[in-house]
Formats: C-alpha cells, structure tokens, sequence
C-alpha cells in the first residue's frame, strides 16, 4: 500500500490486517517500487496523487518491469474521472477504488485480486 497520508495508511493497514493480510506500506512512489521490487506482493494498492512519483509512475514503471508487471494494482484515489479511470486501464490497473472507500469493498476487491475466498 502507497499513499502519502498516514492516517489513510494506517486506516487500510488496520483493516486489511484483520481480515488476515499481511500489509507492507510505502509513504511514496520510489518507496512503494523498491518495496514491489523486494517483497513481490499478490496485491498493490496506490494512492493516485503523491507527491513526486505519482501513482501513475508507479504503475507505469511496474508494469514496465518484469519482475513486477505481473501484480495487480489497485488505484484508490480521490480522482474519480472518467479520463482518471481510462489512465489506470490504459496502464493496466486491474481495480480502481474511489476515495471515500468503503472498507468492505476495498476488502473484496484485494481478496478478488489476490485469489482469496
């Protein structure tokens, strides 16, 4: 998980590791791609609008990468355009959750994801 707020980092943290999910969070891009590069999650969860290296150079770059290009990427984000949403599915984004999240469909959508009942 990438998102340069703690307060929404912690939020997710919490309720992803109660339903079971070891959660690895990243406060950037650079941080969120190293992390990627390590860890090699079943998930990647990415705040669109980061300072920096934004989520869709994140995206890009992962996707670019063959040791990475094969982990969904979920955007959560605040930007709910349509042209938004078109850009995480020209990157090959396989979810796109709004902020405000409700919980329990961020919950759905990572276990639909990574495969878990």
């Amino acid at each position: 998980m990438a998102d340069d707020d703690p307060v929404i980092l912690r939020l997710i943290e919490v309720n992803l590791g109660l339903e079971g999910f070891e959660v690895e969070t990243a406060t950037g891009g650079e941080d969120a791609i190293a992390k990627a590069a390590q860890v090699n999650p079943d998930v990647i969860l990415l705040d669109v609008m980061m300072p920096g290296v934004t989520g869709w150079d994140v995206a890009a770059r992962l996707k670019a990468d063959q040791s990475t290009a094969h982990i969904p990427l979920v955007f959560l984000s605040a930007r709910t355009q349509d042209e938004d949403r078109r850009k995480g599915e020209e990157l090959g984004v396989a979810a796109y959750v709004d902020k405000p999240f409700d919980p329990v469909e961020l919950v759905t959508t990572i276990r639909r994801l990574a495969g878990r009942p």
